[in-house]
């Protein structure tokens, strides 16, 4: 009894120090030699400060910019509470918010089918990217505030727009902070235009979200 008792801690032990400290330490270091970038987060800086990540959602406000899907993550995109609302198809409190967001979108472009995906949250309330609708979509509202064509807004979204992984993969895609920093470069406003992340992604100063501001060039 004495010694299968002994042996039981031993193992614990050894499995604990190899899966539990051994393993995750030296996966996470083999992923920061091999893929710095990935393995920090994919982390977006502009002018020395950290602005967003390319792979967690955030809140864009102000017809100047590209907008996110609607998040149900805590107060909206927060990282830390990652999750959609978990309401049903007939529960009012959704179709409410569901309709809300519909007459706002139909007002901001009202000759075109609204895209699902605006209306609609995503389970983890993080996603980073639209479709190419869901961009184009918006792109009227956008040229009107940046004061420019719609062709140079919609040439800009297809630039930016990621086709399928390996070809067959998923669906192609656009990265909404890389949509509007693209924009910030190319097409400067000349006021200050809100456009700040409702939360900075973990790991990073809170106070980087006013960085995604727009200023003026």
């Amino acid at each position: 009894m004495k010694k299968t008792l002994l042996v039981a801690v031993r193992f614990t032990l050894v499995t604990t120090v190899i899966c539990g400290l051994l393993y995750p330490v030296g996966v996470t270091a083999l992923a920061h030699l091999l893929f710095p970038r990935r393995a920090s987060g994919q982390l977006v800086e502009r002018d020395g400060k950290v602005i967003g990540s390319r792979i967690i959602g955030q809140e864009f406000s102000g017809p100047a910019y590209f907008h996110s899907r609607p998040s149900a993550a805590g107060t909206g995109y927060d990282p830390l509470d990652s999750g959609g609302s978990n309401l049903g198809p007939t529960n009012r409190a959704l179709i409410d918010r569901v309709e809300a967001d519909a007459r706002k979108l139909h007002e901001e472009n009202p000759d075109a089918p609204i895209p699902s995906e605006l209306v609609t949250a995503s389970a983890s309330g993080l996603d980073p990217d639209i479709s190419p609708a869901g961009a184009l979509f918006q792109a009227p509202m956008v040229a009107r505030a940046r004061g420019v064509s719609e062709q140079e807004i919609i040439a800009l979204i297809h630039k930016q727009t990621r086709g399928r992984q390996f070809g067959f993969l998923g669906e192609p895609r656009v990265n909404v902070l890389e949509l509007n920093l693209a924009l910030d470069r190319l097409y400067p406003l000349g006021a200050k235009v809100k456009a700040s992340s409702s939360s900075a992604p973990h790991g990073t100063e809170r106070g980087a979200r006013s960085d995604s501001q727009s200023k003026a060039r």
